[in-house]
Order: structure tokens, then sequence, then C-alpha cells
């Protein structure tokens, strides 16, 4: 067997000895923790390929210990509890959390060994762990949200998320799927209309997740329309989302009146990050430990004046904002701990792209004659709104609000070549 990195979490010094002597003699790199809060330190370093942890220990229990990190996506690896006055009941409520195994003191050598081996070879199938909506805080907004969603999740029938670019909608959506079921997130939007039993079957008795509903023409808007009517049958929850609100889409028409009366009686608004900001420390440390596990790079913690600055900020790109911050700050800072300055140069740099970015968005020349000034912007307006449509001239059409035949000469009056 390979040598494995494992950490043994007892408050007994006498059975973390033992277990130690017995692991190390396997091959093992064997850490020991003998309470909760050097575990989580030692799983931060560590970042074992199993851990063994105790149930009864002072400061916090093991169960409370695994739903933590079950919570915050963190069982990257298997964890098998201990404990010498277990019941049934206990061992069920910790194969619930996400436990792989439960062994009952005094632990017999064969009955570890043989319980270890198979948690090792276990971790070849552990899925990868992304921010999840467990990991987002305990406000009173986020709470709210998550009862409103236990309640939605109860049955299978369409939802409209409305929120944010950049938000927490995907995660919402996500949050929806049963356990160990289809999850299609739609972007080929024709084939709402080529071929929508496909897509069912492919999502059988899982969801399909079509985002930013208002992308889709008047034809795959009534090929949604269809999927949603027949999804009942392949037992498929159909849960669309947008940026923007009803208010909008109604005053805009920006939907099928049929598909926009079917998705309004099921919206549900998802809370944006600037409206659950005591969230953000939280978030900000869960989202850095995600990445020291899938990227392998060295964990820095956040001070508190750190956590307060990342809380105190505004966050126009949301969750996405929030997530490329934190990233940058764990690459490029160059301390064990990241402050308060680290975070500053950080947002401002941010602040200084999202500016520059907003002067590039619209490079229009204003020392020129009108009628050039408005050609260009006519072509920037065209190209821009082409790349989002990726060339659909249905599309383009329905958003320009000019009929087709008038478009293709306006688009040739520009210079505009349209790509097949």
């Amino acid at each position: 067997m390979a040598s494995r990195n494992i950490l043994v979490v007892d408050d007994e010094i006498g059975i973390r000895e033992l277990l130690s002597d017995i692991l190390r003699d396997e091959g093992h790199v064997v850490r020991l923790a003998e309470n909760a809060q050097i575990a989580r330190d030692e799983r931060l370093k560590l970042r074992p390929d199993l851990v063994l942890l105790d149930i009864w220990m002072p400061d916090c229990d093991g169960i409370s210990l695994l739903k933590e990190w079950a919570n915050a996506g963190l069982l990257t690896m298997p964890v098998i509890m201990m404990s010498g006055h277990g019941t049934i009941d206990t061992a069920v409520e910790a194969t619930r959390l996400g436990a792989f195994d439960f062994l009952e003191k005094p632990i017999a050598l064969q009955k570890l060994l043989k319980t270890v081996g198979a948690a090792i070879k276990h971790t070849e199938h552990l899925a990868h762990t992304e921010i999840n909506l467990s990991s987002f805080g305990k406000s009173a907004v986020i709470q709210e949200l998550k009862l409103r969603l236990e309640q939605l999740a109860r049955h299978k029938n369409t939802l409209f998320l409305i929120g944010k670019k950049g938000g927490s909608v995907p995660l919402c959506a996500k949050f929806l799927r049963p356990s160990n079921t289809p999850w299609v997130a739609l972007t080929e939007y024709e084939k709402l209309v080529t071929a929508p039993m496909e897509i069912l079957e492919q999502a059988r008795e899982g969801v399909v997740f079509v985002d930013e509903v208002t992308r889709l023409g008047k034809t795959e808007q009534k090929g949604l329309g269809l999927l949603i009517n027949k999804s009942e049958k392949y037992g498929v929850r159909v849960i669309c989302a947008s940026e923007h609100g009803l208010p909008q889409l109604i005053e805009k028409a920006m939907l099928e009146q049929s598909l926009l009366q079917t998705l309004a009686g099921a919206a549900v608004k998802v809370p944006c990050l600037d409206e659950h900001k005591e969230d953000i420390p939280d978030l900000a440390t869960a989202m850095a430990t995600l990445m020291v596990e899938a990227s392998k790079i060295d964990y820095k913690a956040f001070d508190v004046a750190a956590l307060n600055a990342l809380r105190n900020a505004d966050w126009p790109g949301d969750l996405d904002e929030l997530e490329s911050v934190v990233q940058n700050l764990l690459m490029t800072s160059l301390g064990e701990t990241i402050t308060q300055a680290d975070v500053q140069r950080v947002l401002s740099n941010f602040q200084g792209q999202a500016k520059e970015s907003a002067e590039q968005h619209m490079p229009l020349n204003l020392d020129q004659p009108l009628r050039e000034a408005r050609d260009e912007f006519e072509r920037f307006y065209f190209q821009y709104h082409m790349r989002l449509v990726k060339n659909n001239m249905s599309r383009l059409s329905e958003i320009s609000g000019l009929e087709r035949t008038h478009l293709y000469r306006k688009l040739k009056q520009l210079g505009i070549k349209i790509k097949g």
C-alpha cells in the first residue's frame, strides 16, 4: 500500500500514540491532534488523505467537527469515526453527515488496517468539492433562503431564480438537485427546438438548468415551454434563471407571454452578496480553503482587519468578484497572513480594472462629426450584441427592433461582416 498522510484526532494521548505507531509501521505519514481546533489547523496544513476522528472530545465533539467540514465542502478525504461508547444512532448520524466508517474502541488491529485500507481506496472516487450553499454563512437572509429552497426541494416543479449576474443563482439551483442525479446546464439553446426530448432523457430524475433565459430567441422560448410541459413525465425539474426582475421582464416584453406566465408563478429572488455582507468573512475563508485544496498552494489565514475590509467593500461582481479577489490574495500576499493592507491593495487593482474596462467598453471618439460618431456607436452596438447571440440574426433582429431586411442593410452599411 502506498504511503498516505493520515490525521489522528483523539483527546487521549494513549490512543493517539498507539494508532500513530501502527499506522507508521504501515508506512504512512501520521499527524496528531488532541482537540478540534488543532485538527482544523492540521487539516489545512497537511491536507490529509484520511482522518481518524474521535467522537467524544472536550472542546468540540467529532460529530460537530464532521458536520462543520461537510457544510464547508471540506470532506475531500474519508473520515473514520471512533468511539468507546458510541451507539447505533451515533454511527447512523455520522454516516449521514459523510463519515466513511465507524470504529468502536478498543479497536482491533486487523479491523483498523482493513478499514483504513478501504478508506484509502475510497479517496480515488471522492468528487471535487466546490463552494456550495451550505458554506454561505449564518445570516438571517441566507437562513431564510435555505428554508425556502428546502421547502421547494420537496417537489419537482419548475422554478425561476432571479439574481445578480455572477452571484449565487447556480448554487441555489444545484442545492435543489437530488443527490446522485443528472445536472444538465443547457448551453446549446437550439436543442430546445431540435431535440427537447433528448435533453429530458439526459436529465431524467435530475435538473435542467437554463441560465439567463432572456438570451433565448422566440422559437427557443417556445421550445423551453414544451420542455417544461413534458418534464414531469421524465421526473425532471427545470430551473430557469435571469438577472432581470419580473417588472423589467414584463415592461420590456423580454419573454414570450406564456413562458413568462409560467415562470412568474415560480419566481424566487436570490439575494446578492451586498445584502448579506456579514457572511463575507466565512465565505472568503471557505473559498480560500477550497482553492488551497484544488491547487495545492500554501494556505494563508486572514487576519481580523482583512476580513473586516472584505466585509465592508462593495461587490458589484458579487460572488465571482469575491472569489477572484480571494484567489489574488492567496497568490500575491507576501506574508503568512493576509492583512488589511493586502486587501486594500488587491481591491484597488480590481477597481482600477473595472474603471479601465468601463472606459474601453464604449471606445467612442467624441471629437468627430455627429454622423461619424453615430456610425461608430452603431457599429459597436451591433458587434457587441452579435457576440452575445453568437451571430444569431433572428435574435439580433429581436434585440435591435429591426426587421431582418433592414438589419442586413444596416450591417452592410456599417461594414460589419456576418459570420456563418
